[in-house]
């Protein structure tokens, strides 16, 4: 403990004030519910898809209530890195081996239309969330890496994606910083501030006169042919509810076989000043996610910050949440951070934080409907990549309820591999992170000696 606490001294951890730096500070919260409320569709979870599917119910005129625990954002909608991707699944190569290449061009053209969607919804609601469409990069940091990111983006390209390799020159050219030896751009998407996202979602929830109840969680479902869901204050009584709790679902003891609630940890800097940020390069913003097993993740924000992290991922038996505060955790991102940007090693670490993810074993989307009464509907389980999915789902559900075809019908009831029950789950976990951090480590090894190489 008391190691801890020297690491601890001199940085700033998000606390009980916000989640994460991107909700500071936190809005007023709506009011509560008090007494009884009936409508159409209740919307449990206000976070991307709980929001946007209440915009999609409510443009067909449906009476929609959504009910929120703590506040919009509070989950992973406003803790995540900014990334706005057409990545799907563990990795195209793995996809296309798993389900055929025609399954996996499927799968391709939603990645694609979920971007394309989020980039809508931001014209339509008029949300100025620091958008910078230039695309992601993922990054090799070793040159043993180059072959299979070169097969990939050339596969991706053959499944219809719009990705770009990028060779050692063609990184430099860019000015990407410069552990980042080659990679391929997807040109789709960008960056953009999660905060103001979904805080201009709930905006246009409150305009299209949904009912919005915060500071309000759910205690009960209690099926029927009308669902009532139990709250401190009240109830709602719906005919259909929609589950937006991603990995907060098994919390209310349903679809715990689904997905894996995990929770990963992110880092934002202080702002580099002018001399950082020309040795550090990247003129054109790129986000960065690299090609290792467990990813690291980069964004240079508007505000002249890095944000970053992922790599390290906890899960605790039996799926309850583990500390939001894990200072080893913190320590190894901040190790990593100082070996891929040696030439700002006088930055500080403003912020430390968590949040929670779902990852089904697949590592696609899960999308259905379920209850005695089968009128509970959900989608979840977005594998990090959940700022495109969750709202492209979110509004999918729509169509999914009243049985239109849509894109939610690429996920929907499919047969699916089950988690295991613990203590298997935990174990299986353990094993899989404890192997992937060990061809993570080596590669980081190797990645480290070649730098020293080219600086020598």
């Amino acid at each position: 403990m008391a190691r801890e606490s020297r690491w601890l001294e001199g940085h700033r951890v998000s606390g009980n004030a916000a989640p994460s730096p991107w909700m500071d500070p936190l809005p007023e919260a709506a009011p509560a519910l008090k007494g009884e409320c009936r409508v159409d569709v209740a919307v449990v979870g206000a976070g991307y898809t709980g929001l946007c599917a209440a915009l999609s119910l409510r443009a067909e005129h449906r009476s929609v209530a959504v009910l929120e625990s703590a506040y919009a954002g509070f989950g992973a909608s406003g803790r995540n890195a900014g990334h706005l991707t057409p990545t799907i699944g563990k990795d195209l190569p793995t996809l296309a081996r798993l389900y055929g290449r025609e399954r996996a061009r499927d799968y391709v053209a939603f990645a694609e239309a979920a971007v394309e969607h989020v980039e809508s919804k931001l014209v339509q609601y008029e949300i100025d969330c620091d958008y910078h469409p230039r695309g992601n990069v993922v990054a090799a940091v070793h040159p043993r890496q180059h072959a299979r990111l070169e097969a990939a983006a050339r596969l991706a390209s053959e499944l219809g994606a719009k990705v770009t390799f990028l060779s050692p020159d063609e990184m430099r050219r860019r000015g990407l910083p410069a552990a980042f030896s080659a990679g391929y751009l997807e040109e789709r998407g960008g960056t953009l501030h999660p905060g103001r996202y979904v805080r201009g979602l709930r905006r246009a929830v409150l305009a299209a006169g949904i009912s919005l109840f915060e500071r309000t969680p759910v205690s009960r479902l209690r099926p029927g042919p009308e669902i009532v869901l139990d709250t401190a204050g009240g109830c709602v009584i719906a005919k259909a509810v929609v589950l937006g709790t991603n990995a907060f679902t098994p919390r209310l003891g349903l679809l715990r076989s689904v997905a894996l609630p995990v929770w990963v940890s992110l880092f934002e800097t202080e702002p580099l000043n002018s001399t950082q940020r020309t040795a550090l390069g990247w003129p054109g913003r790129e986000g960065i996610y690299t090609a290792h097993a467990m990813l690291e993740s980069y964004h240079l924000t508007a505000a002249g910050t890095i944000v970053g992290g992922a790599k390290c991922v906890r899960y605790r038996f039996g799926g309850r949440p583990p500390p939001e505060q894990h200072p080893p955790t913190f320590a190894r991102l901040e190790q990593t951070f100082r070996a891929r940007f040696p030439e700002l090693a006088e930055l500080r670490i403003a912020h430390f934080w968590s949040g929670p993810i779902a990852i089904p074993l697949n590592f696609l989307p899960a999308v259905g409907r379920t209850g005695r009464y089968r009128n509970v509907y959900y989608a979840l389980g977005y594998a990090g990549h959940g700022v495109a999915q969750a709202s492209y789902l979110g509004a999918a559900l729509a169509d999914y309820m009243a049985e239109r075809p849509g894109p939610a019908d690429l996920f929907a009831e499919r047969s699916r591999i089950p988690l295991p029950p613990e203590p298997l789950r935990w174990l299986t976990f353990r094993g899989l992170t404890a192997l992937f951090g060990v061809l993570d480590s080596r590669l980081d090894r190797a990645a480290h000696r070649w730098r020293g190489t080219e600086r020598a």
